[in-house]
This record gives structure tokens, sequence and C-alpha cells, in this order.
């Protein structure tokens, strides 16, 4: 009976600490364990900021390309999930969507001006941020220089 309870306890502590406490729209909701290890590139952008829209294709083919680099885009505004749903359709935004804000996650504070991108390590440490618009191959040409500095 001892063994049986404490299996299930384990079993237990295992599941808790599985908990995707990152929530996503658009994507699968995750957790910081599950992310570390992994390039991270985040962009704020706004529905009221003409180059954020201009650059969503841009940010949606970088990730259809990289597949290995997760991108994620934050809204500005902070937007919930029912207020994000029909802006991102319009835009058509097709890499998924943080709703936790990135500085509950990796500290990231939001920026003055919008568009903003951000590229977090392997590490989880914050290694690039950028305040302009970026064009695909921008987004390639940073990271490769980033890849190649770890």
């Amino acid at each position: 009976m001892k063994n049986k309870i404490i299996q299930l306890l384990s079993v237990l502590l295992l599941l808790s600490c599985q908990n995707n406490d990152i929530e996503v729209f658009n994507g699968s909701d995750t957790s910081i364990s599950k992310l570390n290890g992994s390039w991270i590139v985040i962009n704020y952008w706004a529905d009221w900021c003409a180059p954020c829209i201009k650059e969503i294709p841009e940010l949606n083919q970088f990730a259809e390309e990289n597949k290995d680099i997760k991108v994620y885009t934050f809204n500005f505004d902070y937007l919930d999930v029912d207020d994000l749903e029909p802006i991102a359709k319009k835009f058509n935004i097709l890499v998924p969507s943080l709703i936790t804000h990135p500085r509950d996650i990796w500290g990231i504070k939001t920026p003055p001006a919008v568009p903003a991108t951000f590229f977090i390590n392997p590490k989880g440490e914050l290694s690039l941020s950028l305040f302009r618009p970026q064009t695909k191959e921008e987004l390639n040409t940073i990271m490769s220089e980033l890849k190649n500095t770890l």
C-alpha cells in the first residue's frame, strides 16, 4: 500500500511539473521548460500600426522557413483571446500569439513603440532588441549572426 501511495504521489508531482503556464493563441500552450533550448523571436505589434501590419507577412514567411525557431507575436494592446481572434484573422497572422505577457516569461518590458522584435537565445536570455520593422531577409541575417555568437 505504501508503494502505491508513493507511486501515485510521484505521478501527480510529474504531471504538475509539466504545467503549460504560458498561454498561446493560434498555437499550443507551453511552458518555459519546453521553450528553453530553442531560439525564440517575439514581435510586438498593434492593429493601428501600419509598419506592424506590413511586417506580418514577413514574420509568417520567416517562421515558415525556420521551423527550428519559435516565432511569436504579442499584441501591444494586451488583447484577450476573444478580441485578438478577429484581428489576427483580419491581418492573416499565422504565427502563434502569446497571451501571457513576455514580461512574465522573460522579463521583457513593453516597448515604448511598435513594431519591436526581441530575440531570446536557447539559454532563455534576451540577445537582441530591435525597434523598427523587419523583413524576412533581415530576420534571417540577424538569426544567422546571433547563432554564430553562441
